[in-house]
Formats: structure tokens, C-alpha cells, sequence
């Protein structure tokens, strides 16, 4: 299953926020600094959807705040 998602980081918390059926906006802590915002949000979507972070991967848009992310297992 693929879901897009929008990545605010530098935010006061980590939250995730519903837009649509498969679209998201994620709240993250870390800064978009060496991939700490892409971990953090694969961390969150982790917790999220109770699936281990190795079934997440980002397809497209790692340096952009906008991402496709493929989710196995759901």
C-alpha cells in the first residue's frame, strides 16, 4: 500500500494528521537535516500503523517535504 505524505518538520511535536484515505501530514520533531525528519517519520507511520519500520520505505521524495512511502503488510 502506498500513502502520500506531507513532512512539517521542526514542529513542537510528533503528530499525524489525516487527510484523506491514503494522504497524511506528519509532524516531526527533527530537523530536515542528514535524513533525521525521513527517521523520524518512518518512526511515526511506524507507531501509527503497529508495523515494524523495516516494512516502511520511502519510494520517492527524500529530500522533499512531499513523499510517496510504501507500507508492507497492511
Amino acid at each position: 500500500m502506498n500513502i502520500s505524505v506531507k513532512v512539517k518538520p521542526n514542529s513542537k511535536e510528533n503528530k499525524i494528521e489525516k487527510v484523506k484515505d491514503n494522504a497524511f501530514i506528519l509532524r516531526v520533531k527533527q530537523a530536515a537535516k542528514e535524513g533525521r525528519a525521513n527517521e523520524a517519520a518512518v518512526k511515526l507511520l511506524s507507531e501509527f500503523f503497529d508495523i515494524p519500520k523495516s516494512r516502511i520505505a520511502i519510494i520517492s521524495g527524500h529530500k522533499s517535504k512531499n513523499k510517496i512511502i510504501g507500507l508492507e503488510g497492511i
